[in-house]
């Protein structure tokens, strides 16, 4: 029983940076219709950033990770929003698409070439220590990965939900027209949504980082594993988000400790399929007719 719990709380931590990164995949689609495969890079250059400051600057973690936000909304949000998804959603979703993912490749093979190859250890922000409860050792930092992660999805469903800038882009996200005959600044909000998710990107690097290490891949499995939790969860629920990066996150755990390590990374794809073939609005999801 303490084993299990203790896959539970490890899964659920993994599951809930798996949320963060498809709670990006959400806002972009709901805000602007933009789906970006490009994503997992969004997570893998935040962390290439910290190690520059980190290593190269020798700031403390706080500082370089503030400064990463900062970069990361000035490039990641702004700068994929005016140089990329304006251009071409205007085109239909399929050109973005495939856009998105030339630019994955592109960002990994430029983080390879010019930075390094290598793998590199990434500092915590938690202390590597575990607690014993009921006779479970925990640890301190998959317990301080699950509580950033889940104040930071508690935080953006308040904002969206209780202030007025956060009402105005659901409303964009249920109906542009509509908004803007309200009277609501569209373009504004489409804005915002890139700019958070580009936050989300970097707080994903910080705690993911961590565990699976700063590497110019690591953006593959984690942007392939964030959209089939945003899938699962419903596309056009952010709650679902939660709910989905949470259910990849434990099974993982629970499949790789008693069925085979082998099927581990499996459990996602099979989850998405199972999903997508009895209930393709997701679990949380709500059917929905879209004009194209």
């Amino acid at each position: 029983m303490t084993d299990f719990l203790q896959l539970v709380v490890s899964g659920t931590a993994t599951g809930a940076c798996y949320a963060l990164a498809a709670l990006a995949f959400t806002l972009l689609w709901q805000a602007s219709g933009t789906i970006n495969f490009a994503l997992g890079e969004m997570v893998m250059l935040p962390a290439f950033l910290m190690l520059f400051c980190l290593r190269t600057l020798d700031l403390p973690l706080a500082p370089a990770f503030l400064l990463t936000c900062i970069a990361s909304m000035l490039v990641l949000g702004w700068g994929f929003k005016k140089a990329v998804a304006d251009p071409l959603i205007r085109h239909g979703v399929v050109p973005l698409v495939i856009a998105t993912l030339g630019l994955s490749t592109a960002l990994k093979q430029t983080v390879r070439a010019g930075y390094s190859a290598d793998v590199f250890t990434f500092p915590s922000i938690f202390p590597d220590t575990l607690l014993s409860i009921g006779g479970a050792k925990l640890s301190v930092a998959e317990l301080g990965t699950l509580l950033v992660a889940g104040g930071v999805v508690l935080a953006l469903q308040l904002f969206l939900s209780r202030t007025l800038t956060g009402r105005s882009m659901q409303a964009v996200a249920q109906n542009r027209d509509a908004a803007a005959v309200l009277g609501i600044n569209v373009e504004r909000m489409v804005l915002y949504a890139f700019l958070v998710t580009a936050l989300l990107a970097a707080t994903s690097a910080l705690l993911i980082a961590p565990t699976s290490l700063a590497k110019f891949d690591m953006g593959d499995t984690l942007g392939l594993k964030a959209f089939y939790a945003a899938i699962i969860g419903g596309f056009n629920q952010s709650r679902g988000a939660l709910l989905g990066g949470v259910l990849v996150g434990v099974l993982e755990n629970l499949v790789g400790a008693y069925i085979s390590p082998g099927y581990k990374d499996g459990v996602a794809l099979a989850l998405f399929l199972a999903v997508i073939l009895f209930r393709p609005q997701g679990l949380l999801g709500t059917a929905e007719e879209r004009r194209v």
